[in-house]
């Protein structure tokens, strides 16, 4: 009996570690302090967005090079183990279902959030290795800075473990800029490929109109 009770004692365990994993992953948003500031950068009930000039591994890239596009843009790192391949690969997916002719509107671009790592080597074969249409940018930890308050995003670096690694705490949403060049809608992670496909070709229409 004793044994039967240590039994349903450990399922029980496991499914609460279980339930506390996922709310992490999908839910969980840190509020501490990001880490190219020190202090927090709060997410804004309506993150205003706007443009903003960061370095590629082509050079100097601002948001409005690409006015009349709808832009999906993405914050994180390359040293991410699951969420941002995951999100980068949905992304990568929406962008391989619009035809030519579509695609040709639209731009990705992935923001590291970890310049230090980040290079513009590294990024140079990081985001085309999901999509060719995805862009590497990063900056100054400054420059992060005030575009990551613009967006509502937040960050922080997590101490480094006896190697010197370590992993940072970010936002986990896809940002879609109209062509305008405003911010049109946020879609949360776990968004499904379809679901960015149908915000792209909404606005591509209405730019249309």
């Amino acid at each position: 009996m004793a044994m039967m009770n240590k039994s349903k004692l450990g399922m029980v365990t496991i499914f609460c570690l279980g339930v506390v994993l996922v709310w992490l992953i999908f839910f969980w948003q840190p509020s501490r302090p990001s880490v190219a500031t020190g202090y927090p950068t709060p997410v804004a009930n309506t993150p205003a967005g706007g443009d903003f000039v960061l370095s590629s591994p082509g050079g100097p890239v601002s948001l409005a090079d690409y006015r009349g596009k709808v832009v999906l843009i993405y914050f994180g790192y390359t040293f991410c183990p699951d969420i941002c391949p995951t999100s980068l690969a949905n992304l990568a997916q929406a962008l391989s279902a619009l035809t030519p002719s579509e695609l040709e509107k639209v731009q990705g671009l992935f923001i590291s959030v970890d310049p230090a790592r980040d290079s513009m080597e590294v990024l140079k074969i990081y985001t085309p290795y999901f999509h060719s249409h995805l862009l590497g940018l990063s900056g100054t930890p400054e420059q992060l800075a005030v575009i990551a308050r613009q967006y509502g995003v937040r960050y922080m670096m997590q101490k480094p473990n006896a190697e010197g690694l370590y992993s940072i705490d970010h936002s986990s949403f896809t940002y879609v800029v109209a062509p305008d060049g405003k911010l049109a809608a946020t879609l949360p992670h776990g968004s499904s490929p379809r679901q960015a496909v149908d915000m792209i070709r909404e606005l591509l229409a209405a730019k249309r109109t």
